[in-house]
Protein backbone atom coordinates (compact mmCIF):
# COMPACT_ATOMS: atom_id res chain seq x y z
CA UNK A 1 0.00 0.00 0.00
CA UNK A 2 1.10 3.73 -1.05
CA UNK A 3 1.64 6.26 1.75
CA UNK A 4 0.81 9.63 0.90
CA UNK A 5 4.13 11.90 0.59
CA UNK A 6 4.85 13.60 3.76
CA UNK A 7 4.75 17.74 3.20
CA UNK A 8 8.09 17.46 5.32
CA UNK A 9 9.80 15.73 2.64
CA UNK A 10 11.37 17.87 -0.16
CA UNK A 11 8.70 16.48 -2.90
CA UNK A 12 5.87 17.21 -0.54
CA UNK A 13 6.85 20.64 0.21
CA UNK A 14 7.80 21.68 -2.92
CA UNK A 15 4.56 20.34 -4.43
CA UNK A 16 2.72 22.18 -1.98
CA UNK A 17 4.57 25.31 -2.38
CA UNK A 18 3.30 24.83 -6.35
CA UNK A 19 -0.05 24.73 -4.89
CA UNK A 20 0.26 27.29 -2.68
CA UNK A 21 1.41 29.18 -5.76
CA UNK A 22 -1.47 28.61 -7.88
CA UNK A 23 -4.17 29.73 -5.04
CA UNK A 24 -1.92 33.03 -4.98
CA UNK A 25 -2.58 33.30 -8.64
CA UNK A 26 -6.37 33.03 -7.95
CA UNK A 27 -6.47 35.21 -5.06
CA UNK A 28 -5.15 37.97 -7.28
CA UNK A 29 -7.59 37.66 -9.96
CA UNK A 30 -10.29 37.38 -7.54
CA UNK A 31 -9.16 40.72 -5.95
CA UNK A 32 -8.58 42.16 -9.08
CA UNK A 33 -12.39 40.98 -10.09
CA UNK A 34 -14.27 42.23 -6.57
CA UNK A 35 -14.82 45.93 -5.61
CA UNK A 36 -17.50 48.50 -6.48
CA UNK A 37 -17.37 47.82 -9.82
CA UNK A 38 -17.02 44.36 -10.75
CA UNK A 39 -14.57 43.43 -13.79
CA UNK A 40 -15.06 39.63 -16.01
CA UNK A 41 -11.66 37.81 -16.33
CA UNK A 42 -11.65 38.98 -19.99
CA UNK A 43 -11.87 42.67 -19.03
CA UNK A 44 -9.39 42.33 -16.90
CA UNK A 45 -6.95 40.42 -18.94
CA UNK A 46 -7.31 43.39 -21.35
CA UNK A 47 -6.92 45.70 -19.55
CA UNK A 48 -3.70 44.15 -18.47
CA UNK A 49 -2.35 44.08 -21.82
CA UNK A 50 -3.36 47.50 -22.10
CA UNK A 51 -6.57 47.14 -24.50
CA UNK A 52 -10.52 47.72 -23.59
CA UNK A 53 -11.68 50.80 -21.53
CA UNK A 54 -9.99 53.67 -20.26
CA UNK A 55 -11.78 53.44 -17.40
CA UNK A 56 -11.42 49.86 -16.77
CA UNK A 57 -7.78 49.68 -17.05
CA UNK A 58 -7.51 52.74 -14.44
CA UNK A 59 -8.96 51.38 -12.24
CA UNK A 60 -7.32 47.90 -12.39
CA UNK A 61 -3.95 49.38 -13.11
CA UNK A 62 -4.21 52.16 -11.03
CA UNK A 63 -6.47 51.53 -7.96
CA UNK A 64 -6.12 47.41 -7.50
CA UNK A 65 -3.18 46.13 -9.29
CA UNK A 66 -0.82 48.18 -6.94
CA UNK A 67 -2.96 46.93 -3.90
CA UNK A 68 -2.48 43.56 -5.02
CA UNK A 69 1.26 43.53 -4.85
CA UNK A 70 1.61 45.27 -1.75
CA UNK A 71 -0.63 43.04 0.33
CA UNK A 72 1.20 39.95 -1.59
CA UNK A 73 4.67 41.59 -0.36
CA UNK A 74 3.93 42.81 2.74
CA UNK A 75 2.55 39.34 4.03
CA UNK A 76 6.22 37.27 2.24
CA UNK A 77 8.35 40.07 4.26
CA UNK A 78 5.84 40.02 7.85
CA UNK A 79 6.17 36.43 7.43
CA UNK A 80 10.08 36.25 6.96
CA UNK A 81 10.40 38.57 9.38
CA UNK A 82 8.38 36.66 11.90
CA UNK A 83 10.08 33.15 11.04
CA UNK A 84 13.59 35.01 11.32
CA UNK A 85 12.42 36.06 14.98
CA UNK A 86 11.04 32.73 16.13
CA UNK A 87 14.42 30.97 15.76
CA UNK A 88 16.18 33.97 17.03
CA UNK A 89 13.85 32.99 20.30
CA UNK A 90 13.16 29.74 19.91
CA UNK A 91 9.85 30.48 20.74
CA UNK A 92 6.83 30.33 18.17
CA UNK A 93 4.59 32.65 20.45
CA UNK A 94 7.59 35.65 18.93
CA UNK A 95 6.37 38.00 16.30
CA UNK A 96 7.53 41.79 15.17
CA UNK A 97 4.37 42.95 16.43
CA UNK A 98 4.18 41.45 19.32
CA UNK A 99 8.17 42.43 20.62
CA UNK A 100 8.53 45.81 20.08
CA UNK A 101 9.97 45.80 16.73
CA UNK A 102 7.24 47.15 14.88
CA UNK A 103 6.52 49.60 17.49
CA UNK A 104 9.85 50.79 17.43
CA UNK A 105 9.31 51.54 13.16
CA UNK A 106 5.62 52.73 13.91
CA UNK A 107 5.85 55.00 16.34
CA UNK A 108 9.36 56.88 14.33
CA UNK A 109 6.79 57.37 11.52
CA UNK A 110 3.94 58.32 13.93
CA UNK A 111 6.07 61.03 15.21
CA UNK A 112 7.05 62.26 12.42
CA UNK A 113 3.68 62.37 10.27
CA UNK A 114 2.17 65.01 13.91
CA UNK A 115 5.36 66.11 14.38
CA UNK A 116 7.38 67.05 11.78
CA UNK A 117 5.19 66.59 8.70
CA UNK A 118 7.63 68.39 6.14
CA UNK A 119 9.76 64.97 6.73
CA UNK A 120 6.83 63.08 5.00
CA UNK A 121 8.99 62.07 2.47
CA UNK A 122 12.06 60.73 5.04
CA UNK A 123 9.35 58.51 6.80
CA UNK A 124 10.64 55.06 5.65
CA UNK A 125 14.32 56.00 6.55
CA UNK A 126 12.94 57.04 10.19
CA UNK A 127 10.85 53.93 10.34
CA UNK A 128 13.72 52.01 10.00
CA UNK A 129 15.94 53.98 12.40
CA UNK A 130 13.03 53.35 14.88
CA UNK A 131 12.65 49.86 14.16
CA UNK A 132 16.88 49.52 14.68
CA UNK A 133 16.63 51.77 17.85
CA UNK A 134 13.70 49.57 19.23
CA UNK A 135 15.69 46.08 18.37
CA UNK A 136 19.03 47.62 19.79
CA UNK A 137 17.33 48.59 23.34
CA UNK A 138 15.90 44.98 23.70
CA UNK A 139 19.53 43.20 22.98
CA UNK A 140 20.66 46.22 25.68
CA UNK A 141 18.21 45.26 28.42
CA UNK A 142 18.28 41.52 27.99
CA UNK A 143 21.86 41.04 27.80
CA UNK A 144 23.55 39.49 30.60
CA UNK A 145 26.61 38.09 29.83
CA UNK A 146 24.70 36.50 27.06
CA UNK A 147 21.47 36.85 25.40
CA UNK A 148 18.93 34.54 26.54
CA UNK A 149 15.50 34.18 24.12
CA UNK A 150 13.38 34.35 27.66
CA UNK A 151 14.75 37.99 28.36
CA UNK A 152 14.55 39.11 24.91
CA UNK A 153 11.39 38.23 24.62
CA UNK A 154 10.64 39.63 27.89
CA UNK A 155 12.17 43.05 27.28
CA UNK A 156 10.36 42.94 23.96
CA UNK A 157 6.88 43.21 25.55
CA UNK A 158 8.31 45.37 28.13
CA UNK A 159 9.43 47.63 24.76
CA UNK A 160 6.10 47.28 23.41
CA UNK A 161 3.98 48.52 25.85
CA UNK A 162 6.28 51.82 26.49
CA UNK A 163 6.37 52.52 22.69
CA UNK A 164 2.36 51.78 22.33
CA UNK A 165 2.30 54.53 25.68
CA UNK A 166 4.12 57.25 23.85
CA UNK A 167 1.73 56.37 20.96
CA UNK A 168 -1.07 57.07 22.70
CA UNK A 169 0.03 60.26 24.38
CA UNK A 170 0.99 61.28 20.59
CA UNK A 171 -2.57 60.62 19.54
CA UNK A 172 -3.84 62.38 22.83
CA UNK A 173 -2.06 65.54 22.00
CA UNK A 174 -2.46 66.07 18.00
CA UNK A 175 -5.68 64.54 17.65
CA UNK A 176 -6.61 67.54 15.28
CA UNK A 177 -4.17 65.87 13.10
CA UNK A 178 -4.76 62.36 13.51
CA UNK A 179 -6.63 62.39 10.15
CA UNK A 180 -3.74 61.39 8.11
CA UNK A 181 -2.33 59.11 10.09
CA UNK A 182 -4.86 56.62 11.11
CA UNK A 183 -4.83 54.69 8.24
CA UNK A 184 -1.51 54.13 8.80
CA UNK A 185 -2.28 53.11 12.38
CA UNK A 186 -4.82 50.44 10.99
CA UNK A 187 -2.47 48.85 8.45
CA UNK A 188 -4.81 49.94 6.00
CA UNK A 189 -3.63 49.38 2.12
CA UNK A 190 -6.72 50.78 0.48
CA UNK A 191 -4.82 53.68 -0.90
CA UNK A 192 -1.68 52.19 -2.18
CA UNK A 193 -0.28 53.46 -5.32
CA UNK A 194 2.67 52.43 -7.56
CA UNK A 195 4.54 54.78 -4.95
CA UNK A 196 4.33 52.22 -2.50
CA UNK A 197 4.63 49.11 -4.44
CA UNK A 198 7.87 50.58 -5.58
CA UNK A 199 8.86 51.51 -1.92
CA UNK A 200 8.26 48.29 -0.94
CA UNK A 201 9.34 46.06 -3.54
CA UNK A 202 13.14 48.51 -3.14
CA UNK A 203 13.49 47.77 0.58
CA UNK A 204 11.35 44.47 0.91
CA UNK A 205 12.71 42.46 -1.71
CA UNK A 206 16.56 42.67 -1.55
CA UNK A 207 15.63 41.69 2.32
CA UNK A 208 13.74 38.74 1.44
CA UNK A 209 16.50 37.71 -1.00
CA UNK A 210 18.72 38.15 2.39
CA UNK A 211 17.04 36.15 3.98
CA UNK A 212 18.50 33.06 2.91
CA UNK A 213 21.53 33.38 3.60
CA UNK A 214 20.08 32.97 7.25
CA UNK A 215 18.86 29.52 6.38
CA UNK A 216 22.01 27.86 8.04
CA UNK A 217 22.29 30.39 11.17
CA UNK A 218 18.42 30.12 11.95
CA UNK A 219 18.76 26.47 11.56
CA UNK A 220 21.89 26.07 14.08
CA UNK A 221 19.88 28.40 16.10
CA UNK A 222 17.03 25.64 17.05
CA UNK A 223 19.29 23.34 18.59
CA UNK A 224 19.96 25.27 21.22
CA UNK A 225 23.33 27.64 21.89
CA UNK A 226 25.30 24.73 22.92
CA UNK A 227 24.91 23.08 19.80
CA UNK A 228 25.47 25.96 17.44
CA UNK A 229 28.28 27.01 18.94
CA UNK A 230 30.06 23.12 18.38
CA UNK A 231 29.14 23.63 14.56
CA UNK A 232 31.14 27.01 14.62
CA UNK A 233 28.21 29.61 15.08
CA UNK A 234 29.06 32.99 17.18
CA UNK A 235 25.57 32.52 18.82
CA UNK A 236 25.39 35.90 20.17
CA UNK A 237 26.38 37.83 16.51
CA UNK A 238 24.16 35.39 14.51
CA UNK A 239 21.52 36.43 17.05
CA UNK A 240 22.05 39.91 16.14
CA UNK A 241 22.12 39.47 12.66
CA UNK A 242 18.69 37.71 11.86
CA UNK A 243 17.48 40.00 14.34
CA UNK A 244 18.34 43.13 12.20
CA UNK A 245 17.20 41.51 8.98
CA UNK A 246 13.88 40.72 10.36
CA UNK A 247 13.71 44.46 11.80
CA UNK A 248 14.46 45.80 8.31
CA UNK A 249 11.82 43.63 6.82
CA UNK A 250 9.36 44.56 9.29
CA UNK A 251 9.91 48.56 9.33
CA UNK A 252 10.02 48.12 5.51
CA UNK A 253 6.21 47.44 5.88
CA UNK A 254 5.70 49.81 8.54
CA UNK A 255 7.18 52.40 5.88
CA UNK A 256 4.84 51.20 3.18
CA UNK A 257 1.33 50.77 4.85
CA UNK A 258 1.76 50.98 8.04
CA UNK A 259 1.24 48.83 11.81
CA UNK A 260 -0.13 45.33 10.53
CA UNK A 261 0.48 42.80 13.11
CA UNK A 262 -0.29 38.63 13.54
CA UNK A 263 0.78 37.79 9.95
CA UNK A 264 4.16 36.91 11.44
CA UNK A 265 3.07 34.87 14.56
CA UNK A 266 0.25 32.78 12.67
CA UNK A 267 2.26 32.28 9.06
CA UNK A 268 5.39 30.92 10.36
CA UNK A 269 3.80 28.34 12.88
CA UNK A 270 1.14 27.06 10.16
CA UNK A 271 3.80 26.63 7.82
CA UNK A 272 5.94 24.79 10.24
CA UNK A 273 2.75 22.35 10.99
CA UNK A 274 2.74 21.98 7.13
CA UNK A 275 6.71 21.49 6.33
CA UNK A 276 8.45 20.92 9.39
CA UNK A 277 11.15 23.17 10.81
CA UNK A 278 13.90 22.95 8.44
CA UNK A 279 14.29 26.48 7.39
CA UNK A 280 15.36 25.42 4.13
CA UNK A 281 11.77 24.69 3.68
CA UNK A 282 10.29 26.72 6.37
CA UNK A 283 11.09 29.97 4.91
CA UNK A 284 10.34 29.94 0.87
CA UNK A 285 7.07 28.17 1.51
CA UNK A 286 6.36 30.24 4.62
CA UNK A 287 7.08 33.81 2.33
CA UNK A 288 4.24 32.17 -0.17
CA UNK A 289 1.97 31.06 2.91
CA UNK A 290 2.23 34.77 3.96
CA UNK A 291 1.70 36.49 0.79
CA UNK A 292 -1.83 34.16 0.47
CA UNK A 293 -2.61 35.15 4.03
CA UNK A 294 -2.06 38.94 3.65
CA UNK A 295 -3.79 38.95 -0.04
CA UNK A 296 -6.68 36.97 1.72
CA UNK A 297 -7.26 39.20 4.73
CA UNK A 298 -7.23 42.44 2.57
CA UNK A 299 -9.67 40.88 0.15
CA UNK A 300 -12.19 39.57 3.26
CA UNK A 301 -12.28 43.16 4.58
CA UNK A 302 -13.45 44.37 1.34
CA UNK A 303 -16.86 42.27 0.96
CA UNK A 304 -17.19 41.52 4.48
CA UNK A 305 -19.20 44.60 5.70
CA UNK A 306 -21.45 46.17 2.33
CA UNK A 307 -20.20 49.42 1.58
CA UNK A 308 -16.66 49.36 3.94
CA UNK A 309 -13.63 48.10 3.67
CA UNK A 310 -11.84 47.25 6.54
CA UNK A 311 -8.26 47.62 7.10
CA UNK A 312 -5.64 44.65 6.69
CA UNK A 313 -4.39 45.44 10.08
CA UNK A 314 -7.95 44.94 11.39
CA UNK A 315 -9.07 41.80 9.59
CA UNK A 316 -5.41 40.20 10.80
CA UNK A 317 -5.92 41.75 14.34
CA UNK A 318 -9.44 39.97 14.51
CA UNK A 319 -8.13 36.79 13.30
CA UNK A 320 -4.44 36.86 14.63
CA UNK A 321 -5.56 37.46 18.42
CA UNK A 322 -7.72 34.18 18.75
CA UNK A 323 -4.84 32.35 16.83
CA UNK A 324 -2.73 33.85 19.52
CA UNK A 325 -4.31 32.48 22.31
CA UNK A 326 -5.31 29.25 21.03
CA UNK A 327 -1.47 28.94 20.58
CA UNK A 328 -0.39 30.25 24.11
CA UNK A 329 -2.99 27.61 24.99
CA UNK A 330 -1.30 24.67 22.99
CA UNK A 331 2.15 25.52 23.93
CA UNK A 332 1.09 25.73 28.21
CA UNK A 333 -0.48 22.08 27.88
CA UNK A 334 2.68 20.84 25.97
CA UNK A 335 5.11 22.52 28.51
CA UNK A 336 2.92 20.80 31.36
CA UNK A 337 3.05 17.77 29.40
CA UNK A 338 6.63 17.88 29.57
CA UNK A 339 6.82 18.24 33.33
Amino acid sequence: MMQRPSLTGRAGAWGFAGILLGILALLALLSLRIGSAGYSLDEIVRALFGNGSVTVRNILLHLRLPRVIVAMVVGACLATAGSLLQAVMRNPLADPGIIGVSAGAGTAATAIMLLCADLSLSIPFFAFIGSLTACALIYIMAYDGGLSPVRIILAGVAINTVLGGFNALLQLLYSDSLTGVLSFLTGSIAASTWSNVRLILAYGIPCLLLSFLTIRGANALQLGDEMATNLGFPITLTRILISALAAFLAAATVAAVGIIGFVGLVVPHITRILVGSDYRRLLPIGMILGAVVALAADTVGRVLISGMELPLGIVMAVAGGPFFLYLLKTKSKIQQGGK
